[in-house]
């Protein structure tokens, strides 16, 4: 071979590299979060605020979704090298846009998580701008100038188009259930630590925010404002002389006395409601769930992301309803009224309000072991999703 035809050959194959790295970033990113929607609404949701536009964050999970989804698919483009003059322009488009936000990131440094790869990685904000320059670097080197890119070979478009489809079942699964590996603190196999009862009270502070003629303002338990201010969220700060190694679940009762030994003691299971604003017959089947786990031996509670005003003759008889912040609870258990089984103060399994198991299901648990139960719940998920990615690359590389 001509040593000229030798170096385009080499030039050639080196740039298809380049774009297959950044292909599977690309497609890596957005499976990530389509595994978790909800997280990925979480982390969309800051970015709209950081950007003084949340006013939109009621579209906060489908923009978040549209995202990923577009992530992925220019990310299986460029791994099977289909449309590359058109797959170049949407991916340099999308990482500059990345890039210019990551820059506003890194010179403002919000409290917020990049998001780039949902829960999995959570990189600094200077990390963050260094790896999009980065990838900024290689898919130039890949796609400009834009010609002698050569051509895929014609199954490629099959693989793309298998690809694309087993992705989109992918994400509808997804919406529908929670997420098959879990990432956050609250894993299955995680230890909850105890705030002990003398303790609590200094460990957490709970911050009430209300509004009052377009204004926002944070008010502790001793301090609410008049009936004149409507509340809007809660919000638990741990305090950074107090902070500890594991996950904390904290949560407090109606005379404001936090209860978060409670969560430690037997088997407990936690009805998580981080919007309260649901139907009544959803309540309705979280306190069936809370009263069929305690005829099968567990200790039922129902944490809540609000105050006793907001449900008020919502729970219907004398489960034992606590509460607590938003962020904890829609992180321990991404489904709203979701239930978590704790046992000794490890996280065992976790259900979504669709899935929730009978009682001859809670009855075989609680007799059961709970190592096993954990082992069940990180394998069966892992197992899933290692054998979803060697399916696609297989098509995406083989095909």
């Amino acid at each position: 071979m001509p040593a000229d035809n030798f170096f385009k050959y080499l030039l050639l194959k080196t740039r298809r590299f380049c774009g297959f790295i950044c292909g599977f970033v690309f497609f890596l990113s957005g499976i990530l979060k389509l595994m978790d929607p909800v997280g990925a609404g979480l982390v969309m949701d800051s970015y709209l605020d950081f950007l003084h536009i949340g006013f939109f964050g009621f579209a906060s999970k489908p923009l978040a979704v549209l995202f990923a989804l577009a992530e992925t698919v220019v990310g299986t483009a460029m791994i099977t090298g289909v449309w590359r003059k058109t797959t170049a322009i949407i991916a340099l488009s999308l990482q500059g846009f990345f890039t210019l936000l990551t820059i506003l990131l890194a010179i403002f440094n919000p409290v917020m998580d990049c998001g780039c790869f949902g829960e999995f990685i959570h990189l600094t904000h200077v990390e963050t701008l260094v790896k999009n320059l980065v990838i900024c670097a290689l898919l130039s080197y890949a796609y400009f100038p834009m010609r002698n890119l050569g051509r895929p070979l014609k199954r490629k478009y099959v693989s793309f188009g298998v690809v694309c489809t087993s992705v989109l079942v992918f994400s509808i699964f997804s919406l529908s259930r929670l997420p098959i590996i879990d990432f956050t603190d609250y894993e299955p196999g995680a230890q909850i630590l105890s705030a002990d009862a003398n303790v609590a009270d200094e460990a957490f502070d709970a911050m009430f925010i209300y509004e009052k003629d377009g204004v926002q303002q944070e008010f502790t338990l001793e301090n609410l404002p008049d009936s004149t201010w409507t509340f809007v969220s809660t919000q638990t700060i741990q305090n950074k002389d107090l902070k500890s190694s594991g996950a904390t679940l904290s949560f407090y009762d109606n005379d404001k006395e936090y209860q978060d030994s409670l969560a430690v003691q037997g088997n407990v299971m936690v009805i998580s409601i981080y919007d309260p604003q649901m139907r009544q017959k959803k309540w309705d089947a979280a306190v069936r769930m809370a009263e069929n786990a305690r005829e099968s031996g567990f200790n039922p509670m129902i944490l809540v992301a609000g105050t006793p005003e907001q449900i008020e003759g919502k729970v219907t008889g004398d489960i034992p309803v606590y509460f607590s912040d938003y962020k904890t609870l829609i992180t321990l258990n991404r489904s709203n009224a979701g239930a978590t089984w704790l046992s000794h103060g490890y996280i065992i399994k976790k259900w979504g309000r669709r899935a929730y198991p009978g009682q001859d299901d809670l009855l075989t648990y609680i007799k059961g072991n709970s190592t096993e139960a954990i082992l069940e719940s990180n394998t069966k998920g892992s197992l899933l999703f290692q054998g979803f990615l060697l399916y696609v690359f297989a098509v995406m590389l083989l095909l």
